[in-house]
């Protein structure tokens, strides 16, 4: 059997297996096991070690077997889950009883419930002890081997850092360790719907300013909502808050920030998603994150903008609105 496997063969699941399949420090490359949805990708994946759907960049190892049977993903001793936010509820409860470490790397908040992806994850699969692996990461450079840092949130604290560690550690991916997992899904999940925004404005052409004018004030509706929820500060500004929001929010290599500039250029939200093969995260994001923050009183004016987008309202109107706001101080949440 693997040792680790990856639910999920988009471009992120893909890299990660790539990644995982790559020597590790003590030069041993271990056997991988990707899972897809989609009969022609592990066909693809088996047939000509690539994934020519969803990473055609990527050459992929010898030592990575994709999979379309749960059930022998359920006999890993480590499982990374890489489906999207909005189904790893309906994959996870099709597992087999899971009692390994679950390591989360969706990134969203689940629509029709409002609850983090380990929240699903806890219900979904009850026997599993949980992490979440969250950073500044782009696919095709993982899948590259080019230097990455990410967070590894263990809520198993220090004993499952340590037996995760060796197996997602590589010469040129560093995870650092933390047991804040509510903050490492909160990054995760926001700065999707940012990287919209950002999108925005460049697809506007409003210059250099207003984009990292925008980042900064989305990093404070960040931490406005990561306080409410709990998490710590540190986790905020670190890998898995502001770093992987500075990188989202800054190119089109972020399928959130193509989507926003796509708006910003005048294309219709509701044509660009029907016509979309990956998911945007931010997209399915935005309108419960906005839920959540009124219900509990967080200002996140930048959220709303992008949901108006998202519903159809002209995205000069929509910067005009969000400049036009009252004068306020800058302050670090309580």
């Amino acid at each position: 059997m693997a040792q680790v496997a990856v639910l999920g063969g988009g471009a992120w699941g893909t890299a990660l297996a790539q990644m995982l399949a790559s020597p590790s420090d003590d030069g041993n490359a271990r056997d991988v096991l990707l899972w897809a949805l989609e009969p022609e990708v592990v066909e693809d994946i088996n047939t000509n070690h690539r994934n020519s759907r969803f990473l055609p960049s990527a050459q992929l190892a010898p030592n990575i077997r994709a999979t379309g049977d749960l059930k022998e993903v359920a006999d890993a001793g480590t499982i990374l889950a890489v489906v999207p936010a909005q189904h790893l509820r309906s994959v996870l409860s099709d597992l087999p009883g899971f009692p390994g470490d679950l390591v989360i790397c969706a990134k969203g908040i689940e629509q029709s419930t409002g609850a983090l992806m380990s929240d699903v994850a806890a219900e979904a699969s009850p026997q599993a002890t949980l992490a979440a692996l969250s950073g500044p990461t782009f696919a095709h450079e993982v899948a590259d081997g080019l230097p990455a840092a990410v967070t590894l949130a263990c809520a198993g604290g220090k004993a499952q850092w340590e037996r995760l560690s060796p197996v997602i550690a590589r010469p040129h991916f560093r995870p650092y360790y933390s047991d804040d997992l509510i903050g490492a899904e909160i990054g995760g999940a926001v700065k999707n719907v940012l990287a919209i925004a950002c999108g925005v404005v460049d697809g506007l052409a409003l210059g250099q300013n207003a984009r990292n004018a925008l980042i900064t004030r989305g990093f404070a509706e960040m931490a406005r909502f990561g306080a409410a929820r709990g998490a710590s500060f540190d986790t905020m500004t670190g890998l898995c808050g502001l770093g992987d929001l500075v990188l989202t929010c800054s190119s089109t290599s972020s399928r959130n920030f193509s989507l926003g500039k796509a708006i910003g250029e005048g294309q219709s939200a509701a044509d660009l998603m029907a016509n979309r093969q990956t998911v945007a995260e931010g997209a399915h994001t935005a309108p419960v994150l906005q839920r959540l923050a009124r219900a509990e009183g967080i200002d996140m004016p930048i959220v709303d903008a992008v949901v108006a987008l998202l519903d159809g309202a002209r995205a000069d109107d929509v910067a005009d609105a969000l400049l036009a706001r009252p004068l306020t101080t800058e302050s670090r949440p309580a």
